[in-house]
Protein backbone atom coordinates (compact mmCIF):
# COMPACT_ATOMS: atom_id res chain seq x y z
CA UNK A 1 0.00 0.00 0.00
CA UNK A 2 2.85 2.23 0.84
CA UNK A 3 4.64 1.40 -2.54
CA UNK A 4 1.58 2.62 -4.22
CA UNK A 5 0.87 5.89 -2.38
CA UNK A 6 4.35 7.05 -3.56
CA UNK A 7 4.32 5.88 -7.01
CA UNK A 8 1.02 7.85 -6.68
CA UNK A 9 3.08 11.26 -5.54
CA UNK A 10 6.11 10.66 -7.65
CA UNK A 11 3.74 10.59 -10.78
CA UNK A 12 1.55 13.64 -9.85
CA UNK A 13 5.19 15.07 -8.87
CA UNK A 14 6.54 15.13 -12.05
CA UNK A 15 2.81 16.24 -13.87
CA UNK A 16 3.08 19.25 -11.30
CA UNK A 17 6.84 19.77 -12.28
CA UNK A 18 6.02 19.71 -16.53
CA UNK A 19 2.91 21.90 -15.63
CA UNK A 20 5.65 24.48 -14.36
CA UNK A 21 7.54 24.01 -17.08
CA UNK A 22 5.51 24.28 -19.81
CA UNK A 23 3.97 27.62 -18.10
CA UNK A 24 7.20 28.93 -17.90
CA UNK A 25 8.59 28.38 -21.76
CA UNK A 26 4.50 29.78 -22.47
CA UNK A 27 5.36 32.75 -20.29
CA UNK A 28 8.89 33.49 -21.50
CA UNK A 29 8.81 32.65 -25.17
CA UNK A 30 5.31 32.80 -26.15
CA UNK A 31 3.12 35.22 -23.90
CA UNK A 32 3.87 37.80 -21.30
CA UNK A 33 2.23 39.97 -19.36
CA UNK A 34 2.82 43.39 -18.39
CA UNK A 35 0.90 46.03 -16.54
CA UNK A 36 0.90 49.60 -18.35
CA UNK A 37 1.41 52.33 -16.02
CA UNK A 38 0.67 56.01 -17.16
CA UNK A 39 -1.88 57.51 -19.91
CA UNK A 40 0.24 57.55 -23.11
CA UNK A 41 -2.33 54.87 -24.31
CA UNK A 42 -5.54 55.98 -23.43
CA UNK A 43 -8.25 55.02 -24.23
CA UNK A 44 -7.36 52.37 -25.92
CA UNK A 45 -4.96 50.73 -23.06
CA UNK A 46 -5.82 52.80 -19.36
CA UNK A 47 -3.21 53.49 -16.72
CA UNK A 48 -2.77 50.10 -14.16
CA UNK A 49 -4.37 47.63 -17.16
CA UNK A 50 -2.92 44.36 -16.93
CA UNK A 51 -2.24 43.17 -20.94
CA UNK A 52 -1.11 40.10 -22.66
CA UNK A 53 1.76 40.48 -25.36
CA UNK A 54 1.84 37.56 -28.16
CA UNK A 55 6.07 37.54 -28.41
CA UNK A 56 5.89 35.24 -31.53
CA UNK A 57 3.66 37.76 -33.49
CA UNK A 58 6.53 39.33 -35.22
CA UNK A 59 8.55 36.06 -35.93
CA UNK A 60 7.81 35.79 -39.22
CA UNK A 61 5.93 38.89 -39.97
CA UNK A 62 6.72 42.69 -39.10
CA UNK A 63 4.66 45.09 -37.47
CA UNK A 64 2.09 46.97 -39.34
CA UNK A 65 0.56 50.39 -39.39
CA UNK A 66 -1.71 50.33 -36.35
CA UNK A 67 -0.40 47.99 -34.55
CA UNK A 68 -0.13 48.10 -30.88
CA UNK A 69 3.51 47.40 -29.81
CA UNK A 70 5.42 45.86 -26.71
CA UNK A 71 8.98 47.87 -26.69
CA UNK A 72 11.76 47.27 -24.27
CA UNK A 73 13.81 50.17 -24.21
CA UNK A 74 16.87 51.50 -21.73
CA UNK A 75 15.40 48.69 -19.44
CA UNK A 76 11.55 50.18 -19.84
CA UNK A 77 9.05 48.23 -21.20
CA UNK A 78 7.03 50.74 -23.58
CA UNK A 79 3.24 50.18 -25.62
CA UNK A 80 2.95 52.28 -28.85
CA UNK A 81 1.06 52.72 -31.82
CA UNK A 82 2.75 52.17 -35.25
CA UNK A 83 2.15 55.01 -37.12
CA UNK A 84 5.01 55.07 -39.53
CA UNK A 85 7.14 51.41 -41.49
CA UNK A 86 10.76 51.32 -42.24
CA UNK A 87 11.35 54.05 -45.36
CA UNK A 88 8.08 55.68 -45.47
CA UNK A 89 8.17 59.58 -45.14
CA UNK A 90 5.49 60.58 -42.35
CA UNK A 91 4.04 64.14 -41.76
CA UNK A 92 1.75 65.45 -39.55
CA UNK A 93 -0.09 68.81 -40.92
CA UNK A 94 -2.84 70.56 -38.98
CA UNK A 95 -3.61 66.78 -37.18
CA UNK A 96 -3.53 64.87 -40.92
CA UNK A 97 -1.00 62.06 -40.68
CA UNK A 98 0.24 62.32 -44.18
CA UNK A 99 2.40 58.66 -45.34
CA UNK A 100 4.71 59.47 -48.42
CA UNK A 101 2.57 62.54 -48.74
CA UNK A 102 -1.00 60.78 -49.38
CA UNK A 103 -3.39 61.35 -46.55
CA UNK A 104 -4.18 58.64 -44.13
CA UNK A 105 -7.75 58.18 -42.27
CA UNK A 106 -6.66 57.00 -37.88
CA UNK A 107 -9.28 55.02 -37.39
CA UNK A 108 -8.09 53.15 -34.82
CA UNK A 109 -7.97 56.71 -32.46
CA UNK A 110 -11.35 57.38 -31.57
CA UNK A 111 -11.12 60.12 -28.88
CA UNK A 112 -11.13 63.82 -30.55
CA UNK A 113 -9.11 64.84 -27.60
CA UNK A 114 -6.36 62.28 -27.79
CA UNK A 115 -5.97 62.61 -31.16
CA UNK A 116 -4.54 66.10 -31.44
CA UNK A 117 -0.53 66.79 -31.89
CA UNK A 118 1.43 69.27 -32.81
CA UNK A 119 2.61 68.98 -36.97
CA UNK A 120 5.48 67.03 -37.36
CA UNK A 121 8.08 67.81 -40.19
CA UNK A 122 7.96 65.08 -43.13
CA UNK A 123 10.26 62.93 -41.72
CA UNK A 124 11.86 59.60 -43.41
CA UNK A 125 11.71 56.26 -41.30
CA UNK A 126 14.75 54.91 -41.71
CA UNK A 127 15.65 50.45 -42.56
CA UNK A 128 15.17 48.63 -39.54
CA UNK A 129 13.31 51.44 -37.72
CA UNK A 130 9.04 52.34 -37.18
CA UNK A 131 7.74 55.53 -36.02
CA UNK A 132 5.83 55.03 -33.03
CA UNK A 133 2.65 57.36 -31.15
CA UNK A 134 0.64 56.92 -28.23
CA UNK A 135 -2.86 56.99 -28.33
CA UNK A 136 -3.07 59.50 -25.99
CA UNK A 137 -1.14 62.22 -28.17
CA UNK A 138 -0.88 64.86 -25.69
CA UNK A 139 0.71 62.70 -22.78
CA UNK A 140 2.82 60.39 -24.75
CA UNK A 141 6.57 60.24 -24.92
CA UNK A 142 7.17 58.29 -28.58
CA UNK A 143 8.84 58.94 -31.95
CA UNK A 144 7.73 62.62 -32.10
CA UNK A 145 9.86 63.59 -29.00
CA UNK A 146 13.13 62.18 -27.32
CA UNK A 147 12.29 58.67 -28.03
CA UNK A 148 12.81 58.68 -31.65
CA UNK A 149 12.94 55.68 -34.30
CA UNK A 150 12.06 51.65 -32.70
CA UNK A 151 14.59 49.34 -33.37
CA UNK A 152 12.80 46.46 -34.82
CA UNK A 153 15.24 44.40 -32.23
CA UNK A 154 13.54 46.31 -29.41
CA UNK A 155 9.89 45.35 -30.10
CA UNK A 156 9.07 42.13 -27.54
CA UNK A 157 5.64 41.78 -29.31
CA UNK A 158 2.56 42.67 -30.21
CA UNK A 159 -0.02 43.71 -27.55
CA UNK A 160 -3.30 41.46 -27.51
CA UNK A 161 -5.65 41.59 -24.65
CA UNK A 162 -6.24 43.37 -21.96
CA UNK A 163 -7.00 40.93 -19.04
CA UNK A 164 -7.30 42.97 -15.97
CA UNK A 165 -9.03 44.23 -14.60
CA UNK A 166 -11.62 41.75 -15.64
CA UNK A 167 -14.43 44.29 -15.89
CA UNK A 168 -12.04 45.54 -19.02
CA UNK A 169 -11.15 42.28 -20.56
CA UNK A 170 -11.19 42.97 -24.26
CA UNK A 171 -8.51 42.39 -27.59
CA UNK A 172 -6.36 45.39 -28.08
CA UNK A 173 -6.59 47.38 -31.84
Amino acid sequence: MYRESSKHFIKLGKVLLLTFFLIFIINKLIFTTSQVIGDSMSPTIEDKQWIITNRLSYTFNQPSRGDVIVIELENKTLIKRVIGLPNETIEIIDQQLYIDGIPYAQTFITDADSFRTHDVPATEIPDHTYYVIGDNRRMSRDSRNDLGFIDEADIVGRAEFIIYPFSDWQVIY
